[in-house]
């Protein structure tokens, strides 16, 4: 994507929630929408929900990536896909085995 006017220090972006995966987030130039993003991407992310519009610059802060990276990639690819946070293994066990008390 070589849109000049995505060369500037700001980005209206448009982010969508996936309704099959928690915490899955599919961010896109407002003005493009989903019209970049893969088919393939789309099947297995599921209806875009939309969660909410923002203005990204490179000093905003964001949850789990730079703003300036998810910015590269929008312009780049069309979108940034946000994946759930890995569980901790050790978290995991936790509910697998449950836990004797000792008296």
């Amino acid at each position: 994507m070589s849109d000049d006017r995505m060369r500037g220090d700001k980005l209206l972006c448009e982010v969508f929630k996936s309704p099959r995966k928690e915490e899955m987030y599919l961010y896109v130039d407002k003005r493009q929408g989903l019209a970049e993003v893969p088919e393939a991407l789309l099947e297995r992310f599921g209806r875009p929900l939309p969660a909410m519009t923002l203005i990204l610059s490179p000093e905003r802060r964001l949850g789990r990536a730079t703003a300036a990276d998810v910015m590269a990639a929008i312009r780049d690819k069309g979108y940034y896909l946000q994946l759930p946070p890995a569980k901790e293994e050790y978290l995991l066990d936790l509910y697998k085995t449950p836990s004797e008390a000792k008296y």
